[in-house]
């Protein structure tokens, strides 16, 4: 990660429709989270027309992108995706300004879209594999099962890890033979936009298209009846919101969403630095704004003082401040709601009389009036306050005792999602145990987080965390129809006639 990148001049970015760049006259004006009044750069904002021309594109590449073998599309965007690391140090400083994450954090950002989309590329001779089902006695068929891509397909992904979680669906889309429209966060697109241009000027003009602009504008990518598809990723709220617009056309939908995720200590759990450090990673990178982090730790008893110790005394040398300062170990929220909203709720901790410990201070300067907050903890809080039930996604975390395995496993599934969980132990079998027990889509055994995911497995929520997966050959298949051809087998016919 290279020091001299300049982040001093204004980012301006467009639409990306048909082959065409496109400017517009309305433009989105993106802020600094951490510098009250300080502009990032302004995108554009598409029209209704702009979205209409977009999918009108996107359903004109697809006869000939679909009609391609997966390892011909495959080759394509292997080419694609050659020299993206170029403006790695650029494209990880803006999207840094306009998220307001460490730059090392906005650097893995872009990073990790790279190795998924290569790791797509290495299961591309799965893609077009089906199976046969030969002729058995009493049916006289022999059935071909085999897939075929879906039409135009809508990707729209949140602010946090834009680029990243792009990763975990794009080349997946593209791969499986559909045309993609990207939607980037209209808080933060700016990042974003410039990595998915860069790839879409080396497709097939169409194959890939970006537009940003506000929600209002943007309903025909999630409604429009030539829409056969859209992956959101974002809020609970927002997933409910895009799953009722998508059912006026009956668009499919892939939702991944907020989590409550439980990280279970057990009373043989290893608390040595490394350990630790991974739990403080799981909860506080991204200033918690992660929906796979840690959002409430469950810590046996007779352990409890040392994770507390363990975690207060990384938070004593937290850093807060602006994301591109060299020594900044955590930024300020996104935005001033989010702010609002977590200060909101460690405040009705301390109010009820829980224990809560701050720490860190609060930058000055022009950073006085941005969007910080000091992390925070909170001990053994009754278990109805909203800093227990609602996800935080934010520096603050509960840390709650229990006595036995079977409490704190009920107490990890009572909530309404079911995105991921930890179990933390020396003790292989119990993890498996209690981990099988965890009503989520993805169980890490001493370790937690988003740097921890296996890129190559299938990733995705349970309950009110989405449905669908992403990742690997079944996230593929998510982007994919399948389909059923049936020979009649006329000597089998006639044997049965018989």
């Amino acid at each position: 990660m290279s020091d001299t990148v300049s982040t001093t001049s204004e980012v301006r970015t467009g639409l990306y429709i048909g082959g065409e760049e496109r400017h517009t006259d309305a433009t989105l004006d993106i802020p600094d989270p951490a510098k009250p009044g300080v502009i990032v750069g302004r995108a554009a904002a598409a029209s209704p027309q702009h979205v209409d021309d977009a999918i009108a594109a996107a359903k004109g590449a697809f006869g000939s992108w679909s009609a391609l073998s997966a390892t011909d599309r495959a080759a394509q965007m292997a080419q694609a995706i050659a020299g993206i690391a170029d403006d790695r140090d650029e494209d990880a400083a803006i999207l840094s300004q306009e998220n307001g994450k460490i730059r090392f954090e906005s650097w893995i950002d872009a990073l990790v879209f790279e190795i998924r989309w290569n790791l797509a590329l290495m299961i591309a001779d799965e893609v077009d594999t089906g199976k046969v089902l030969p002729v058995v006695p009493g049916i006289p068929v022999e059935t071909t099962v085999a897939y075929q891509p879906l039409g135009v397909v809508t990707i729209i992904v949140p602010f946090n890890w834009p680029i990243a979680i792009l990763g975990a669906a794009l080349p997946h889309a593209l791969l499986a033979g559909n045309t993609v429209i990207v939607k980037p966060p209209p808080s933060a697109p700016l990042a974003t936009t410039r990595v998915v241009q860069r790839l879409a000027e080396k497709l097939p003009a169409g194959v890939l298209n970006v537009v940003t602009g506000k929600d209002a504008d943007m309903a025909a990518l999630i409604s429009g009846e030539d829409i056969a598809k859209v992956c959101f990723t974002g809020s609970v709220g927002g997933g409910k919101r895009i799953m009722e617009m998508a059912s006026k056309s009956l668009t499919r939908v892939t939702l991944e969403l907020g989590g409550n995720d439980a990280a279970i200590f057990l009373e043989d759990a290893i608390l040595d630095d490394a350990h630790l450090d991974r739990i403080y990673a799981a909860v506080f990178d991204t200033t918690g704004q992660i929906c796979m982090n840690a959002k409430r730790l469950y810590v046996h008893r007779s352990r409890l003082d040392e994770v507390v110790d363990g975690i207060s005394a990384r938070l004593d040398k937290a850093v807060i401040g602006y994301g591109l300062d060299e020594g900044t170990t955590m930024g300020p929220l996104h935005s001033p709601v989010q702010k609002a909203f977590v200060a909101e709720i460690i405040e009705e901790a301390k109010d009820s009389g829980a224990d809560v410990r701050e720490f860190g201070e609060l930058p000055g300067g022009d950073l006085a009036g941005g969007n910080f907050l000091r992390p925070a903890i909170v001990i053994d809080p009754a278990p109805t306050l909203r800093v227990v039930t609602q996800e935080q996604f934010g520096p603050v975390i509960p840390i709650i005792p229990f006595d036995s395995e079977d409490e704190a496993i009920a107490a990890a599934n009572d909530t309404w999602g079911g995105l991921c969980g930890s179990v933390w132990t020396s003790d292989v079998e119990a993890a498996n145990r209690v981990g099988g027990k965890l009503v989520c889509g993805y169980v890490w055994v001493n370790d937690h987080g988003a740097t921890r995911l296996d890129l190559r497995a299938p990733f995705g929520g349970m309950k009110q965390s989405g449905f669908g997966r992403e990742q690997g050959i079944e996230g593929i298949r998510a982007f994919q129809d399948t389909r059923s051809i049936a020979h009649i087998d006329a000597d089998a016919l006639a044997e049965q006639a018989h």
